[in-house]
């Protein structure tokens, strides 16, 4: 089934059959990939292309995936990012997320594993123009921004999925699990702080003019979004 959107798709991946294997699936899944080598040549794709989604492999030879990701939101890039990574381990997925990664896919690569994983971040946005509010906060659900005392607010791909989730649950305590299944639509195994993370980003964004803290921690449990 294509995909009639036709996305652009930023593929940095320093090994060539992997690079054109992963182009391959993408280009029959529908989408359109463009092939970047190094973290030079990537970030010049997206200087010069509208990129939807961005796939990077952790290791690109003697650079680092990481640093890449870092480098697309130092150039404002917001889309979501997806890092390729060869060990799934509790420190690999925090410093992926740290790195401004908004998900990553388990080397060796798979086919079915990762386009799914491609379609849950373009799916098409249906909301139209509606928007979500609490308090001072508004969430518009057509550009995907927070808007906060009249200050834009830009949010990554994984950001934005979480607050939403929290915007349509004012009040609620939602558990770690609620939140995982929801927002990363795949179950993570073991301990991790992958919530912890984006939530201290979200509140960095949120609060950056003094702005009281709307994100409360219920300590053993979650997270609720509350006024006091």
């Amino acid at each position: 089934m294509q995909n009639d959107s036709r996305a652009c798709v930023l593929v940095v991946v320093a090994d060539e059959m992997l690079s054109q294997r992963v182009g391959l699936d993408l280009q029959e899944a529908g989408y359109n990939p463009v092939l970047a080598g190094d973290i030079h040549n990537g970030c010049d794709r997206v200087r010069q292309n509208p990129v939807e989604l961005v796939v990077v492999d952790q290791a690109l030879g003697s650079e680092s995936g990481l640093d890449f990701c870092r480098q697309l939101r130092f150039l404002g890039y917001s889309g979501p990012a997806l890092l390729l990574m060869a060990h799934d381990t509790v420190a690999e997925r925090v410093a992926c997320l740290e790195a401004g990664a908004d998900d990553y896919c388990i080397k060796p690569y798979r086919t079915e594993t990762f386009l799914n994983l491609v379609r849950l971040y373009l799916q098409p946005d249906s909301y139209g123009s509606e928007h979500l509010r609490f308090g001072d906060l508004t969430l518009d659900l057509s550009n995907r921004k927070a808007i906060r005392n009249g200050q834009e607010i830009d949010l990554t791909a994984k950001e934005y999925e979480l607050l939403k989730y929290l915007m349509e649950h004012p009040g609620e305590v939602l558990t770690r699990e609620q939140i995982l299944e929801q927002v990363w639509g795949h179950d993570f195994t073991g301990e991790s702080n992958v919530i912890e993370v984006y939530v201290r980003y979200l509140r960095l964004k949120l609060e950056d003019e003094g702005q009281k803290r709307l994100i409360q921690t219920v300590r053993g449990v979650g997270y609720a979004l509350r006024e006091n």
